[in-house]
């Protein structure tokens, strides 16, 4: 994490490199909080680094731990499985709603720009790519999928849980071998969508998404490493 200048808005942007640091695993769950150590790595006093804690708590993303202490809370593996199977019905829907909206030809050339990229970007990430980098590529693929489905209301859904969600991806994608399926299955996706079948596309967005929660609890459960 780099130091943060300060601004009017300094609590946000504490609470911000925090939630990315929680949601990439540097701040690994069950670590202890340091707020001392906080502040001092983000250049800022320990006041907002508490108060930004506090909205962290609120979402669930740190307890208390001890004393007055608190901790990144750890991952659950059963609420990650139920995370995903919401967000599978999300994700049904919006490849529906992208199908039908190819289908007449209301999708426009740059969210087609836009889903060629995400799906490019995440096929280059090679064997030595960063977790935290596959899994901002995977994440950006799925932004692409709901933004094809003209409906705000899926992402605004989706949006308080994906911290909790991309903590958890880390550990199905630290495997190559998921990586390639996960990839595969976003072509096919993409490609049903863009052919209009809007059936199909839901079928296959939503069967990626289950099949990912499965596979994400049962490595979880193993006690996989994160990050």
């Amino acid at each position: 994490m780099q130091p943060i200048a300060t601004t009017p808005i300094l609590v946000d942007q504490v609470y911000r490199s925090l939630l990315g640091a929680i949601a990439d695993c540097s701040l690994r769950p069950g670590q202890r909080i340091l707020q001392a150590e906080l502040a001092t790595s983000l250049g800022v006093s320990r006041q907002p680094v508490s108060h930004a804690l506090q909205l962290l708590k609120h979402q669930g993303l740190v307890q208390d731990s001890g004393r007055k202490g608190l901790e990144v809370t750890p991952v659950d593996p059963t609420q990650i499985r139920q995370l995903y199977e919401v967000r599978a019905a999300l994700d049904a829907l919006a490849a529906k709603l992208a199908a039908i909206r190819a289908a007449e030809k209301q999708i426009s050339p740059d969210q087609l720009n836009r889903l060629d990229a995400a799906l490019r970007s995440g096929r280059q990430l090679g064997a030595d790519a960063t977790l935290p980098a596959l899994v901002a590529a995977d994440v950006a693929f799925h932004q692409v999928l709901y933004d094809l489905s003209a409906t705000p209301a899926i992402p605004e859904t989706i949006a308080g849980q994906w911290p909790h969600l991309r903590r958890s991806m880390s550990a199905v994608l630290a495997a190559e071998s998921y990586r390639r399926r996960a990839w595969a299955e976003h072509s096919e996706i993409s490609r049903l969508i863009l052919a209009g079948k809007a059936d199909e596309a839901a079928n296959a967005a939503y069967e990626h998404a289950e099949h990912a929660g499965r596979e994400t609890e049962r490595r979880l459960l193993q006690e996989i490493p994160l990050g």
